[in-house]
Formats: C-alpha cells, structure tokens, sequence
C-alpha cells in the first residue's frame, strides 16, 4: 500500500481527533487508544504502520498539556475565535483565518516562555488545545478542515514533522 501524502495523513488524525472529541459525553473515559498496546514493537524500532488514531491520541496529549488559560490571555484574534458564534464572522474562510492567527501568536508567545519547547511542538498543542476549548464552547463552529488546514498550512511546522520522520514518529 503507497503511503499517503503528509496532507492526507493529516485528514486522517484530524478526523480521528474529531470523532473522539464528538464522542465524548463528559465522562474522562478516552476512547482514543493508547501507544502501549503495540508492546510486539521493540523500543528501537521506528514504528512501520501509520495509525491516525494512535497519532490522534499523542495530538491530544499535547493538548492536554497546554497549560494556556485561554480565557485570560489577550488576542485579538483569539477574542474574535471565542466570541465568532455572536460576531457571526461573514465566512468560515474568515474564521480560519482568526483561528490560524490566534494558533500563531499563542504559540509563539508560549513557546517564548517556555524555552525547552519548540514552536512547532507548542503549535501543534495550541492548535488542539485551542480546537477542544472551542469545541466546548460553541460545538457547531468547529470544523475538522480548521485544523487541518491551519497545520498543513504552516510550512514550519510540516518540516518539523517531516524532520522527525513523518506523523508515524509524532
């Protein structure tokens, strides 16, 4: 089977990311699998099989970890994410936007104050992070292409992963 492209894959953990997201009821209980159920793979070996859930489940850790209150921080774009349900922003092309921009900005002020984390590594935490806190504001505002498109859209952040062996490696 030919390997799908980086956009692609993309699509795939996003989209996975979503369903886990949607199928929460408010119990704690992920339905996301954990890495440690492939305990056949020894700890040297690169993993072979590109698994969105997998990936999908170590996306939301990162945003588990994200320690942006996002309530307190000051963004213009970030407010206009928050409050897009009653600005009703004219278009969803409009909305990405602010959503790209507010990912953007908290993620490099983030990773300015933590000097140990990359940006790429706070981007893709933010971004996440960022989709769950919206998600349980305003559900029907959410779309999986927002996240897809702010990730595959950041050159930077798509060498990073590239760099690091592919999403299978993430």
């Amino acid at each position: 089977a030919e390997m799908a492209t980086f956009e692609e894959q993309t699509e795939c953990i996003v989209e996975a990311l979503f369903s886990d997201l949607l199928g929460e009821d408010g119990s704690d209980c992920r339905s996301l699998e954990t890495d440690s159920g492939d305990s056949v793979q020894s700890a040297g070996e690169p993993p072979t099989r590109f698994d969105p859930v997998v990936v999908a489940s170590r996306l939301r850790r990162m945003g588990d970890q994200c320690n942006v209150d996002f309530e307190k921080v000051s963004s213009e774009a970030l407010a206009e994410v928050l409050k897009g349900k009653k600005l009703k922003l004219p278009s969803r092309c409009l909305q990405m936007e602010k959503f790209g921009a507010a990912v953007e900005s908290l993620s490099r002020s983030w990773s300015n104050q933590n000097p140990e984390l990359v940006y790429e590594r706070a981007f893709l935490a933010v971004s996440v992070k960022l989709l769950m806190h919206v998600s349980k504001k305003v559900l029907s505002m959410v779309q999986p292409s927002q996240l897809i498109n702010v990730i595959n859209g950041n050159s930077q952040v798509r060498s990073y992963i590239e760099a690091c062996g592919g999403w299978v490696r993430m």
